[in-house]
C-alpha cells in the first residue's frame, strides 16, 4: 500500500528519502539515469507523488542528491601539495566521475542553465560556497597551498576557486558536447596548469 500524504516521524522520514534514492539507483542501473523519471522513481519506490515532492522538487533536484550525497571534505587528495592545478583537478574529478556515471545522454540534459537544483549547488551565497561542496573544498585546498608558499600571496583565493570552478563547468559542458573527442581529466588538467602557471609568471595578479 502508498503511503499518502506527508511523512511525519524523523525515522519514517528517512525511510522515505531512503527507498526514493534506493529507487533511482536502481533505475539508473536498469535503464540508465535519462530514462528516469519521477512516475517511475515515485512506482519503484512505492511512495505517494506528495512524499516524493516532499523531499525533491523535480527530477533534477533528485539527480543532485547523488552529487550532494557524499560530502568532499571526507577524502584525501593523494596529489603533493605543490602542485596546486593537479590537486585541484583531482578534486574535480570526484564531482566529474559521479557526472559519468550519469551518462553522456542524460548530462547533455542535466548540464544547462535550466537546471536550478545544479546552478544553486554550483554557486555562492553571501560570498561563501556551501560546506561540504567541492567548491568550498577546493577554497581550503586553495588555502593550503598558499601558506605552503605555492601561490602568489596577493592572490585573492576566492576568487581563484570560482575561477577554477568556471573551468571546470567548461570542460564538462565540451564532455557533454563532444563524441568521445575529448578525455575531460586531461583536458582539465591541462587548462589548470596553464591557468596556474600565469599566476606563478606574474600574468595574472589576482
Amino acid at each position: 500500500m502508498k503511503r499518502s500524504g506527508r511523512p511525519g516521524k524523523n525515522d519514517e522520514n528517512r525511510a522515505c528519502k531512503e527507498a526514493i534514492l534506493k529507487a533511482t539507483t536502481s533505475l539508473i542501473e536498469e535503464i540508465g539515469a535519462d530514462a528516469v523519471t519521477v512516475r517511475k522513481v515515485i512506482e519503484k519506490a512505492d511512495v505517494s507523488t506528495g512524499t516524493f515532492y516532499h523531499y525533491f522538487s523535480d527530477k533534477n533536484d533528485l539527480m543532485m542528491a547523488f552529487v550532494r550525497e557524499e560530502s568532499f571534505d571526507g577524502f584525501e587528495l593523494e596529489t603533493p601539495s605543490d602542485d596546486v592545478a593537479g590537486r585541484q583537478a583531482e578534486l574535480y574529478m570526484h564531482l566529474i566521475n559521479r557526472y559519468q556515471a550519469m551518462g553522456k545522454d542524460f548530462m547533455k540534459q542535466f548540464y544547462t542553465t535550466n537546471n536550478q537544483a545544479l546552478s544553486a549547488y554550483l554557486d555562492e551565497e553571501d560570498g561563501r560556497f556551501s560546506e561540504g561542496t567541492v567548491m568550498a573544498r577546493a577554497e581550503k585546498e586553495l588555502e593550503i597551498c598558499a601558506q605552503l608558499g605555492h601561490l602568489p600571496s596577493t592572490a585573492d583565493l576566492h576568487l581563484l576557486a570560482m575561477d577554477v570552478c568556471t573551468i571546470v563547468k567548461g570542460c564538462v559542458f565540451e564532455w557533454c558536447l563532444s563524441r568521445d573527442r575529448i578525455d575531460v581529466q586531461e583536458t582539465l588538467q591541462r587548462i589548470l596548469r596553464l591557468y596556474f602557471a600565469s599566476l606563478a609568471h606574474g600574468a595574472g595578479d589576482i
